[in-house]
């Protein structure tokens, strides 16, 4: 994956800063979407998928620790880094409970934000994966493993790593059953109430999008796992 392939999201609510953030995001060649309160940037994320997010900490209608709570009820994965003007290690202490990856302190060196940003998609898998690209196919659906699209009829979309990766293990067992906590444990490394909720969440999500392929259905096996399956 090249970096304008990776997407970042920023909210913040000083429309200088907000700008600046812009501006030397996309000149280190990523994607990136500004949005200028926390109620914005929910709706944002929801609607699309990010690799990477930045917030500010005080924000006007949702603030940065209460919207990263929220992304962590559905996404425990994708990183997550505060900008604020506070310095008080209980500030800190409360960005990491709400689920921060780092914290940066305003006035910041936008060089070190920059690696600091690099340094997370590093860890977190999500940048290039030098791998010859692999499609999956099932039904009248494509799936490249590499830049993780999904096609059918002419439309593609881009799914999120974890979405990928379920898809990924699905199709490659098609038309045989999956445990669920096979799935956890490629997807998640671990396999808890917590990260069955999660999984609950992506395949709702992934029904939606898969059973627009009519002759594709993720079925789900009672007790046990699932099921992708091509219809005859």
């Amino acid at each position: 994956m090249t970096n304008n392939q990776i997407n970042i999201l920023v909210v913040e609510d000083d429309k200088n800063m907000g700008f600046l953030l812009l501006e030397n995001i996309r000149n280190a060649g990523y994607h990136a979407m500004l949005c200028k309160d926390g109620e914005e940037g929910l709706k944002e994320y929801f609607n699309n998928n990010y690799d990477l997010c930045l917030f500010d900490i005080m924000m006007p209608k949702k603030d940065g620790l209460t919207l990263a709570q929220a992304i962590r009820e559905n996404d425990t994965d994708v990183p997550i880094i505060f900008l604020t003007a506070r310095t008080m290690d209980m500030d800190k202490i409360a960005g990491f409970k709400a689920g921060c990856d780092d914290y940066v302190t305003k006035p910041f060196n936008i060089e070190e934000l920059l690696l600091r940003i690099k340094a997370l998609l590093k860890r977190s898998k999500r940048e290039f994966d030098s791998a010859a690209p692999k499609t999956l196919t099932f039904g009248n659906t494509k799936f490249n493993t590499s830049d993780r699209t999904i096609e059918w009829n002419n439309k593609t979309e881009k799914l999120s790593t974890k979405e990928a990766g379920i898809v990924k293990i699905l199709a490659e067992s098609k038309n045989k059953v999956v445990s669920r906590s096979m799935i956890m444990q490629a997807v998640w490394q671990r396999d808890d109430y917590f990260t069955s909720k999660n999984l609950d969440v992506y395949l709702t999500k992934l029904r939606k999008l898969i059973h627009r392929d009519e002759k594709v259905e993720i079925q789900n096996i009672h007790g046990y796992g699932y099921k992708l399956i091509e219809k005859r």
